[in-house]
């Protein structure tokens, strides 16, 4: 286990080379002068210059490139012209309300869709399984953004149960800061809840034509400790994989509910910084969230030697 942890560790290496090199050339790939992009069209051809040397454009490409790399090892992602801060500090101020959305979301696509798709699974073609199918297919059918803006009529305008948009902090209680969450978590988990369905669904019914489970059940096992021991944890590996791979989506992917209900969340800063092409923070962005899918890899591998015993590391 220590060893496998130490090859994928230095394995990051390469991977993460790869992915600081490509974010670097995003400023240079971009057609124009970057720097006049940044300033705009009134800009005059001395503040332009002046940003030119600020940003360090004037430098030959592979002196920008090194310098970049070491920055980049020591944490430095650069800074940001409009918001007057380093670009580290500008998302560590938003990530909040991203993260609790994201983990809030996948909690209440977990609960919902794994118990629906075991159900589904030990009662194949009934009117459950049938039932749960419906709610997999309305899932992946509903745009989150649809479903959003309805769910702010129904529970905030008609029923004023919750807040329609905006986000208190956890500064403010852990409560309020949930109860701003809910109606956005809900129309994150609804898509992501049906995928689930489907996927434990399908890997239910595949692991409950094995062998050992025919095996189980002639030993006079009983019903729920069948599919609780031997049937669910051997086909928990394709969830885990989408849980872990819908996380990792959603931290690049939550731009949509975080306008919908004015979430000031990271996905919000990365929508403005494009717009007024603020590099800097695209740049630093891409960076964390390519970090971020790395990490969750990693973890989704550990977490299978946990659920599977069979899973080696060599």
């Amino acid at each position: 286990m220590v060893g496998f942890l130490i090859r994928r560790i230095l394995s990051v290496i390469p991977t993460m080379f790869i992915v600081v090199t490509v974010v670097f050339l995003l400023l240079h790939l971009i057609p124009g002068d970057p720097a006049a992009a940044m300033l705009g069209i009134q800009a005059s051809a001395e503040q332009i210059a002046e940003l030119r040397a600020q940003l360090g454009l004037d430098e030959p490409i592979y002196v920008q490139y090194v310098k970049y790399i070491i920055r980049v090892l020591h944490g430095d992602l650069g800074d940001s012209i409009f918001l007057k801060r380093s670009v580290v500090l500008a998302f560590m101020e938003r990530v909040e309300p991203t993260i609790l959305l994201i983990t809030l979301g996948l909690v209440l696509a977990v609960l919902i869709g794994i118990p629906s798709g075991i159900l589904s699974a030990v009662r194949p073609d009934s009117i459950l399984d049938k039932s749960s199918m419906l709610f997999a297919l309305l899932g992946v059918s509903i745009p989150t953004f649809w479903l959003g803006l309805n769910l702010i009529q129904a529970f905030s305008i008609q029923l004023d149960w919750l807040p329609a948009s905006g986000y208190a902090p956890l500064s403010e209680g852990v409560l309020k800061s949930l109860r701003s969450l809910t109606l956005p978590a809900i129309s994150l988990a609804f898509n992501q809840a049906a995928l689930f369905a489907r996927i434990c669904r399908s890997s239910m019914l595949e692991v409950m034509q094995q062998d050992y489970i025919r095996t189980a059940r002639s030993k006079g096992v009983s019903e729920k400790w069948v599919i609780l021991k031997h049937a669910l944890r051997n086909a928990l590996l394709p969830t885990v994989t989408a849980v872990g791979t819908a996380f990792a989506a959603l931290i690049g992917g939550t731009a949509i509910i975080e306008m919908v209900f004015n979430i000031p969340g990271a996905e919000r800063l990365i929508i403005s910084s494009i717009l007024r092409r603020d590099y800097a923070v695209i740049q630093g962005s891409v960076l964390i969230i390519a970090m971020a899918y790395v990490f969750i890899n990693l973890i989704i591998d550990i977490i299978y030697g946990i659920i599977d015993p069979r899973v080696t590391y060599e």
